[in-house]
This record gives structure tokens, sequence and C-alpha cells, in this order.
């Protein structure tokens, strides 16, 4: 894609979704946290199912401390990784508490210290609880940027600081939702609705054709 295309890729995003947002339910800057601490190798419908009653009960750090890693672990046990996660969000929430006031920080260094939070999860808290113009690329996101030409790399890395180049500045800070729900809802990995593609005629893809007419 050149300059006019990725602009226009993204107008139609817009035009579709203009207010988009995660799938994640939350009520503050740390439920939030630890729906995407859940999230990983899992859906956000099973995040959310898990979350409701967890929330419920242990909406701040405090109380998330007190319900203990046990607590947790009934709440999420029907997600992947149940125990590995519970043990994070307890030692999160302890962090959490005796470094920054229960707050969740805005720094990248410091999110990044949290154990079970990497870069990606960090971009999203940057992203969707702060408003930074940041991308975090996971499996949607590195497959549309590198299917459709909108940014190649070999890794989520390489595809994440080439995002950051070349969406246009506009639209930066809603990229990164405007990918997932494109690569969740359209451009998926096994079939792809390129019949259903706002950008189908923008797209690099060889295969976009033979696609749409199936």
């Amino acid at each position: 894609m050149n300059r006019h295309t990725r602009h226009e890729f993204f107008r139609r995003l817009a035009e579709r979704n203009p207010s988009p947002t995660t799938e994640l339910e939350y009520a503050s800057e740390f439920e939030l946290l630890v729906a995407v601490m859940l999230s990983a190798q899992a859906t956000d419908v099973s995040v959310n199912k898990a979350t409701r009653g967890l929330f419920a009960v242990a909406p701040d750090p405090a109380r998330m401390l007190e319900l203990g890693e046990a607590g947790v672990r009934e709440h999420i046990k029907r997600i992947g990784l149940f125990n590995t996660k519970a043990k994070n969000v307890i030692k999160t929430c302890r962090i959490l508490l005796e470094r920054h006031g229960g707050t969740v920080p805005r720094e990248r260094v410091a999110l990044e210290a949290l154990p079970g939070v990497g870069r990606k999860t960090a971009n999203v808290i940057l992203n969707t609880a702060f408003g930074e113009p940041t991308i975090a690329v996971d499996t949607h996101i590195f497959r549309v940027a590198n299917r459709t030409g909108l940014a190649r790399g070999r890794t989520p890395l390489a595809v994440e600081q080439k995002l950051l180049k070349v969406v246009p500045a506009e639209f930066r800070r809603d990229a990164h939702h405007w990918l997932i729900l494109h690569g969740r809802y359209t451009c998926l990995a096994r079939n792809p609705r390129c019949m259903d593609c706002c950008a189908l005629d923008l797209c690099d893809w060889r295969e976009k054709n033979r696609r749409a007419t199936v």
C-alpha cells in the first residue's frame, strides 16, 4: 500500500465504525488491566464471562488481594492458563498497592514490570485506558497488516514499528481497534470474508479476488 491507499483504508474503517473500542468489559483502568492479562490465549467472550463475577467481588487491587490466588483461580478456571494468570494477577495487585498507590501506572516501563504484562498488554493499556496512539500487535493485526500490505514484517514488533510510521496520524489512536476488529470479523485467518470487505480494492493480497467470488 502507498500513502494514499493507507489513508483511504483507514478512512473506510472509520466510516464503518467511528468509535471503535475493545470488546473486553471493564469499569476502570484496573479492571481493564486484569481483563487484558486474562485475555492471552483466550477469547474476549470467555474473559468477560469470568470477569463479571470476579469484578463484582474484587473491583480494585486491595479487594483482589484479599480474594487471594485461590479465589481468583475459582473465577477464571475456565480460561486457558488460569493457574499462571491467577498468580500474576495477585502479584500485580501487590505491586500496584506497594509501588503505585493502587493505581495503574501510565508509563510503559512500569507496566511491563508487572507480572504477566508484556509489550502487547502494555500497549493495550496505554491506548485504551490512557488514549496513547500505541498499537498492540496481536495475531489479528499481524495477519491483517501482512496480508493487505499495510505494514509487512516478520515479527509483531517489526509490524508494530512499521504501523506507527505508516498509519496516518489522524487514525493512529484508533488504528489498534479497527485492525483487531477487521481481523476478527472480516479478514479471518482461514476463511477471510473478502466479499464483505470495505477495502477489497485497496488490498494487496493475491487471493482476494478468488475469495471474493467464493
